[in-house]
C-alpha cells in the first residue's frame, strides 16, 4: 500500500494532542511561544520580588512560582491535561494582568502602581501579548483535540 507523501505544514509525528494523535506544526509553535511568555511573566516577578516587592513580597514569589510550573506543564502533558494547563495557564496571565491594571488604576491591596516605574511597560506588554498567545494556544489546542476524537469516532 503506498503512502501519501506529506505536504508543509502537514500534521507531525509528536502527539500534542495525545497517544496516536498528531498535532499541527503551529500548534507547536504556540505552545513554544505560551511557554515563553510565562517564563518571562515569572522572571520579571522573581525579580521583581527578589528586588523587594515591599507587602507584595509574598504573593510575587507564588506568581514567579506558579508561572514557571506552568510553562514546564504545558511542556510536558498530553491530551486533557495540556487542555488543562492551557486553560490555567491564560487565566493565570490574565489575572496577572487584570491585578496590574487595576494596581494602575484603583489600586490593589492598598498599592497604587505608576507607569513610570520601569518594569511596569514592559509587564504589560508581556502579560497582555502573553494572554492573547495562550488563548489561542487553547482554542488551537481544543479544536485538534475535538477533530481528533471525531476522526477517531468515524472510523
Amino acid at each position: 500500500m503506498a503512502m501519501k507523501p506529506e505536504r508543509v505544514g502537514s500534521r507531525v509525528p509528536g502527539s500534542a494532542t495525545g497517544a496516536g494523535h498528531r498535532a499541527p506544526r503551529s500548534l507547536i509553535v504556540w505552545r513554544m511561544l505560551s511557554v515563553l511568555f510565562l517564563l518571562t511573566m515569572a522572571g520579571i516577578h522573581l525579580y521583581l520580588a527578589a528586588k523587594g516587592a515591599g507587602s507584595l513580597g509574598k504573593p510575587f514569589w507564588v506568581n514567579a512560582v506558579g508561572g514557571l510550573v506552568l510553562a514546564v506543564a504545558i511542556l510536558v502533558l498530553r491530551g486533557r491535561l495540556l487542555l488543562l494547563a492551557c486553560v490555567l495557564g491564560t487565566l493565570f496571565m490574565a489575572g496577572t494582568l487584570l491585578a496590574l491594571v487595576l494596581a494602575l488604576t484603583v489600586g490593589l491591596f492598598g498599592i497604587h502602581e505608576f507607569l513610570s516605574y520601569d518594569p511596569v511597560p514592559p509587564t504589560l506588554v508581556v502579560e497582555s501579548i502573553g494572554t492573547i498567545v495562550l488563548a489561542v494556544t487553547t482554542v488551537l489546542l481544543y479544536r485538534t483535540m475535538r477533530g481528533s476524537l471525531t476522526r477517531s469516532r468515524a472510523v
